[in-house]
Order: C-alpha cells, then sequence, then structure tokens
C-alpha cells in the first residue's frame, strides 16, 4: 500500500509564492516518475510538472514554465513544488501521484490540496 499526503497549499494574493510537499510512504519500492496535477473547479485534472526520480530530468507543462520548480528528496521520500509568481488561473486542487515503473500509468495519488490565488 502507497500513501501520498500532499500538505503547503493555502490562500495567497496573485504574484505570491506557496511551497507544497508530498510526502509517500507505504511499499518499500523507487518510483520511476513523481508527478504534480491540478484540478480547477469544472475543469478537467491537468498535468502541472513530473520528475524523473533517479535521474533527476523535470517537466513542466507550458502554463507554469519558468514560475513553478519541482524538486524532491530521495532520502526522505518527499517531492516539492515550488510555485512562484501565481495567478489566479493557477487556484486549482494540487495532487501529487507516483507512476511505479517506466511506461507505466500514475497509479497513486494523493488527497490533494487546495492552492487559491486571489486578485
Amino acid at each position: 500500500q502507497v500513501r501520498l499526503v500532499e500538505s503547503g497549499g493555502g490562500l495567497v494574493q496573485a504574484g505570491g509564492s506557496l511551497k507544497l510537499s508530498c510526502a509517500y510512504s507505504g511499499r518499500t519500492f523507487t518510483p520511476y516518475r513523481m508527478g504534480w496535477f491540478r484540478q480547477a473547479p469544472r475543469q478537467e485534472r491537468e498535468f502541472v510538472s513530473d520528475i524523473i526520480w533517479s535521474g533527476g530530468a523535470s517537466y513542466y507543462a507550458d502554463s507554469v514554465k519558468g514560475r513553478f520548480t519541482i524538486s524532491r528528496d530521495n532520502a526522505k521520500n518527499m517531492l516539492y513544488l515550488q510555485l512562484n509568481s501565481l495567478k489566479p488561473e493557477d487556484t486549482a486542487v494540487y495532487y501529487c501521484a507516483i507512476m511505479p515503473a517506466l511506461g507505466g500509468d500514475y497509479d497513486y495519488w494523493g488527497q490533494g490540496t487546495q492552492v487559491t490565488v486571489s486578485s
């Protein structure tokens, strides 16, 4: 059983910053990939960013490139997302997820943390 717990969301003014954290525990394994997704009200869940756990290569959606930074701490089993220059359109529930193996899907998901950006 894999458990993911996000934290760090909140209410912030446009232009502000937040840092999201995701702790994973449970089954002992090294994920292939971990990522952040978000879902705004009445919208589909969308990809935000992900990172290859072992190699560290990271990827971003165009909408957040240059403003968000993903990172991980392998020793602590932690995933982070630094959100800078926040915009009202970044308002969403942010989820972290694990892709256990190359070629697989994101199989494990956290419960999400709310980020609200006021204008």
